[in-house]
């Protein structure tokens, strides 16, 4: 009670309750841990004493003939020991297996339900540290810190009372030296819970640095800031160095403490101890005083593997408590519609939407239009102007502040999130492939897609010879986020992902902006064909892939300034649209130019 009281602040008791919810799933391997673990206080304490026995009660005396059976118990009570010791230590981490099982469950689960503004201001590498890193740790506070603290807590009860009962006055001597263990316990626990606060801080801080300078290694090269990064990780280096150093420099001032202490309390038990026994009707024996130094081994061993068993469990609580916070973390997207994806057509409404990322910095302003079934619709307009913002909120990555979006006649959140997304495809620029084949690229490992199908639906979009000219064909594997496909090829790749998919709305965001000439023209026939009777948004910069829309809106600061024809906004005189038109259109006849000299 003293190691774990709630003043000490050495557990955060809520923190280790809400564990314990965990566990108590799994009450059956619960109990049977701790059984083991009072049984295997029982027979280890029971070991030495008859060790007491042996020596006062037949070597001592000479008594050899009924010795063997003494020897015999004391076998069959170190195999019980043994046996229980490996029941305990199996099923504890087992218990562990679970329990982090079934947190890492609902923490991904909660992650996949978070809002996109969520991961705009999350580090991905802290993300992937508290579901890996964080996790296997939280296993560690069941198969190594709390079953084990339990269990020894229950053997230095057992015993001190065994000593009080066999010799008050070396019981005292033993006790003397006990505070001055409990005090160095505590002073430690307390500062190592500080510095494993540290250490996860850091372990995180490297975990992301690292993962973000992988990612952008091209970036890193191309500019030349390989010496520039490598500095920086030297230093991010250092301070987790510096972390782990703390703990080892508690840990080295704390063990030679504990051993030292032990030392002299055996010498006391020794001295205090053999001067009794010399003297004649004293209670301490040669077995007893054998007994006492085992028993005092017995008590401040598990003194000394508590502290170390304590900066597990506080390790494991620190990371349980990073991971609870991102569970708690309540930034999902509201899904409390009803309606199903039957009712979803291609009909989009906007009325007087506004939104902002950033509070009080409006990227939609009072957005109203109407898009009709089937109709393609082209959004152009300046960076910034919120043309992807409009793609966001459709999709439900963002929700809107201000205003209403209805789509098939119905308000966007009265449908179920799922059914919603079911019917929307978003092809983007930046095409991300998972490391995998082509094939489950494409289905997304959806069962109820068939290889027919799938083939059947290459060729309608003229893409079906491209995939067998690679290596495997469909079986290809792109490797990690599609490395091994070219940026046209990969579009190819997400234009029939969402083909295939038979959407009621079709978005196609910067999707033909950066293709090779190879690939353009296959790019061209599938844009074709894939919007062909659906309602179509396509945004793009490229004004010459967007002049057979049935209707243009141009957007500037978020709002809608002209929409119409490419016949009709070129008309107007001073027109924002015939602006922009006019500026690529000079562009594109100087590259022309150029080409041909």
């Amino acid at each position: 009670q003293y190691l774990m009281s709630r003043n000490s602040n050495l557990l955060d008791v809520k923190l280790f309750k809400r564990l314990l919810e965990y566990v108590l799933v799994y009450k059956t391997v619960f109990v049977f841990v701790a059984i083991s673990a009072i049984l295997i206080s029982i027979f280890s304490t029971l070991t030495p004493y008859l060790i007491k026995v042996a020596v006062d009660d037949y070597l001592a005396l000479g008594k050899y003939q009924d010795f063997i059976y003494l020897i015999i118990f004391m076998l069959f009570n170190l195999l019980l020991t043994v046996l229980f010791m490996f029941l305990f230590s199996y099923y504890a981490n087992l218990l562990g297996q679970k329990v982090i099982y079934d947190v890492r469950v609902q923490l991904f689960k909660h992650i996949l339900d978070f809002k996109m503004s969520y991961f705009d201001k999350s580090s991905v590498g802290r993300l992937v540290t508290r579901a890996v890193n964080d996790m296997e740790t939280i296993a560690s506070i069941f198969s190594q810190g709390l079953f084990m603290i339990a269990a020894d807590l229950m053997q230095m009860s057992l015993v001190i009372v065994v000593m009080l009962f066999l010799s008050w006055q070396l019981s005292l001597t033993v006790f003397i030296i006990l505070p001055f263990i409990l005090f160095a316990t505590r002073k430690f626990q307390k500062s190592m819970k500080i510095a494993f606060n540290e250490v996860r801080s850091e372990v995180a801080n490297l975990n992301s640095f690292v993962q973000e300078r992988i990612t952008g290694m091209k970036i890193v090269q191309l500019f030349n800031r390989e010496k520039i990064e490598y500095d920086n990780f030297v230093q991010i280096n250092e301070k987790h160095k510096k972390a782990w150093l703390k703990t080892v420099w508690y840990n080295s001032i704390f063990f030679p403490i504990a051993e030292l202490s032990t030392s002299i309390t055996i010498g006391l038990i020794v001295w205090f101890g053999g001067l009794n026994a010399v003297l004649e009707n004293s209670s301490v024996t040669l077995g007893t005083i054998f007994l006492f130094i085992q028993l005092s081994q017995m008590l401040f061993r598990p003194l000394r593997q508590i502290a170390d068993k304590f900066n597990t469990l506080q390790m494991g609580m620190v990371a349980a408590n990073r991971i609870f916070k991102i569970i708690d973390t309540t930034s999902n997207i509201s899904d409390f519609g009803t309606k199903n994806k039957d009712l979803i057509n291609g009909k989009i409404v906007f009325k007087d939407v506004s939104f902002s990322y950033i509070e009080n910095e409006k990227v939609i302003k009072k957005l109203s239009f109407k898009i009709n079934n089937g109709e393609k619709i082209a959004i152009v307009g300046s960076t910034g102007s919120g043309k992807t913002t409009i793609v966001n909120l459709i999709s439900r990555f963002y929700e809107v502040q201000n205003g209403s979006i209805f789509i098939g006649n119905h308000n966007i959140k009265d449908y179920k999130l799922q059914s919603l997304r079911s019917r929307v495809a978003l092809v983007l620029q930046d095409v991300f492939l998972f490391a995998d084949t082509i094939l489950n690229n494409i289905t997304l490992w959806d069962s109820s897609i068939s290889f027919d199908r799938v083939v059947n639906a290459a060729k309608k979009i003229g893409i079906h010879d491209f995939i067998l000219s690679l290596p495997d064909g469909y079986n290809y594997n792109v490797k990690e986020r599609g490395v091994m496909l070219s940026q046209g090829q990969r579009q190819l790749i997400s234009f029939l992902r969402a083909y295939i998919k038979n959407p009621s709305i079709l978005i196609l965001d910067e999707a033909t902006s950066s293709i090779d000439s190879n690939s353009e023209e296959l790019i061209q026939n599938a844009t074709e064909k894939i919007t062909e009777n659906k309602t179509s948004i396509i945004i793009a910069h490229r004004l010459s892939t967007i002049l057979n829309s049935d209707r243009i809106f141009v957007m500037s600061q978020g709002m809608l300034v002209e929409q119409g024809t490419h016949t009709e906004l070129v008309a107007k005189k001073n027109g924002y649209y015939k602006g922009l038109y006019e500026i690529q259109f000079q562009k594109e006849k100087i590259t022309e130019a150029q080409s041909q000299v």
